[in-house]
Order: C-alpha cells, then structure tokens, then sequence
C-alpha cells in the first residue's frame, strides 16, 4: 500500500490511477493524517467494444419530416 500526500497525490493523479487499477492501494495524506484510499472498484468487468448485435432499419437514414427537423433546429 502506497502511502502519499496530498500535493504529490494532485500532481500524479494519472500515476496513482494506473496503479489502483493495477491492483494497488493507495492512502492520501495531509501531513501525517491519512484522509483518503484510493482503491480499485469490486467486481468491475471489462468490456470490448463491438459492434451492434442487430441490423438497423433502413428508416434510420430516411430524412427527418420537415416539422421534426425544424424542431432540432431550434426553430
């Protein structure tokens, strides 16, 4: 377990970040007074990006109707 202060914490926030998601701990300190644990989040999965799993309709890339599009457009 890592044990920091607060200034080397704000510094390294991307560090410290890697680390917890490394498997790591990490205590914040101000002074010698812990104040804060940095830890990785419990049953976190990890997800691949994929395509979507359907086809989409053809009407996806209709036109807009005139009264819907004037609607996006602010008008």
């Amino acid at each position: 377990m890592e044990h920091v202060k607060v200034q080397y914490a704000k510094t390294h926030l991307s560090a410290l970040i890697a680390s917890v998601e490394r498997g790591e701990e990490v205590v914040i300190a101000r002074g010698d007074q812990p104040v804060a644990r940095l830890v990785p989040i419990e049953g976190r999965e990890h997800r691949d990006l994929g395509f979507v799993a359907y086809p989409v309709p053809d009407e996806f890339f209709a036109p807009l109707p005139e009264d819907e599009l004037a609607a996006w457009e602010g008008a």
